[in-house]
């Protein structure tokens, strides 16, 4: 599942409280059918998490700090940690320090990986990296998902990453969940419309939000909002536009 949105929109807080990194004021957490804060531990055993950055034991280096994570881990695997390092090329007497953004990516992912997780939780996975490694790593998700024996969830505001290989998209806006669905439902809830400037006052109501240009107007609305008799052209909007759109809902409204 991809989940999207802003920066700011709320993900990362959203994956903390997942974790149970964060107190929730309110609800609950189930992962894996169970509840994660009377089964933290266990449930932490089947969980691999990714959050990009490392900024602890910066002095130490790779093979330190993995000496002592593997210890936490009851199924950890030297083997499958191994041919990541290699896939990743990264080199275990590097200190943590002098990793890139990118390498940090990586190694978060190689540990995550490591100990036969069911389930992956990555906040911003592919960012800092270039398109190259970006893509190598959206082709190691599908490969993943597609053996059947690991779910992912990641965060990201790239929304190219998902075109490429997201079953389920939800989408988080100011804290709020907008939508959550397959992919290709989500993506059929709304219509990007493109029709002249006198067109506009007969649906203006209606837009999720809208732009005027030389042209006339685009704008974005809910399918079901749409009246497809209206001489105005309509089409499906991809994943980028959606979130364009409703951050100019907000705009809009102020």
């Amino acid at each position: 599942m991809g989940f999207i949105g802003a920066n700011g929109a709320g993900k990362t807080t959203t994956i903390k409280a997942i974790l149970n990194l964060v107190r929730m004021d309110s609800g609950e957490i189930s992962i894996l059918g169970k509840n994660m804060a009377e089964h933290e531990l266990e449930l932490k055993q089947e969980i691999g998490s990714a959050f990009g950055d490392i900024n602890f034991y910066t002095r130490s280096t790779i093979k330190t700090l993995t000496n002592v994570i593997k210890t936490f881990y009851r199924n950890w695997d030297d083997d499958t940690y191994h041919k990541y390092m290699k896939k990743f090329k990264l080199i275990e007497d590097k200190k943590i320090a002098e990793l890139s953004t990118g390498m940090k990516v990586k190694y978060s992912l190689t540990l995550a990986l490591s100990h036969g997780a069911k389930l992956l939780i990555l906040d911003e996975p592919t960012s800092g990296l270039d398109p190259a490694a970006r893509d190598n790593l959206l082709d190691i998700f599908q490969e993943l998902v597609q053996d059947g024996e690991i779910s992912i969830l990641f965060s990201t505001h790239i929304t190219s990453d998902l075109e490429k290989c997201a079953d389920y998209i939800t989408y988080i806006h100011n804290g709020q969940i907008i939508n959550s669905a397959e992919k290709e439902e989500f993506v059929d809830t709304y219509r990007l419309l493109n029709g002249k400037k006198e067109q506009l006052d007969m649906i203006k109501d209606r837009l999720i939000s809208y732009k005027i240009n030389s042209f006339g107007f685009t704008g974005l609305i809910h399918t079901k909002d749409f009246d497809p008799s209206l001489t105005i052209k309509s089409s499906t909007p991809n994943l980028e536009e959606i979130m364009i759109y409703f951050s100019r809902k907000e705009d809009q409204d102020v």
